[in-house]
């Protein structure tokens, strides 16, 4: 699906005081940008906010950076930013490749992705989130007991992230190809494409991946 281009998004980010520029900058040294040491979940692909803003409003004792390649989706978010009390939370613009560059090793407690692209061609397999690539940047900056929460309504793609994930690193600490009807469900938040995806009937797939 095209993005389609909001005039003035990128410059609008750029004098945003919720989104981190030249966020390299800030490897290891995120407890000066949020003033404390509580730990940092990272949401990768954020959309347009609504899961990571309800955690951060839900859980105050954490940090939060959502994370978004694509201007005009994050204006989106930072216009729902701005109607919120938070000082837990910050944005970036910048592709998940890069994360190793931005976070260092064991600054992040746990990374989440939801409903990402599933590049469904096998040559483009490399640029799924949960490729064996991704979960090696990912592995270079969570903490040892660190995990990546998966959230997907693309049975191709989980299927896929379920074969991809484990190996000498990574194991799955639980999954479900049900989860608004598992006990993985328990405090789900759900996202803007989570509600329009289960409220066709299609089933929602989790999965949780530790290091071994």
């Amino acid at each position: 699906m095209r993005l389609r281009h909001i005039p003035g998004s990128e410059e609008e980010i750029a004098r945003s005081p919720y989104v981190v520029q030249n966020p390299e900058q800030k490897k290891g040294c995120w407890k000066e940008v949020f003033g404390n040491e509580n730990p940092i979940e990272i949401e990768v692909g954020m959309g347009k906010g609504r899961f990571i803003m309800e955690l951060a409003t839900l859980h105050p004792e954490i940090n939060y950076v959502g994370i978004e390649r694509y201007p005009s989706v994050l204006l989106r978010g930072l216009q729902k930013r701005a109607e919120l009390e938070l000082d837990n939370i910050y944005f970036m613009c910048v592709d998940a490749k890069k994360l190793s560059e931005i976070f260092a090793p064991g600054e992040v407690q746990k990374i989440y992705l939801n409903f990402s692209d599933p590049w469904p061609k096998d040559r483009h397999a490399k640029r799924r989130l949960t490729s064996e690539e991704f979960m090696a940047v990912y592995d270079q900056i969570l903490k040892p007991d660190g995990t990546v929460e998966f959230k997907t309504d693309n049975k191709g793609l989980f299927d896929y992230s379920l074969e991809a994930v484990p190996g000498d690193v990574w194991e799955i600490k639980a999954f479900t190809y049900d989860l608004h009807h598992s006990e993985m469900g328990e405090g789900n938040i759900m996202t803007e494409y989570e509600e329009k995806f289960s409220s066709k009937g299609n089933p929602i797939y989790k999965l949780i991946a530790g290091r071994k």
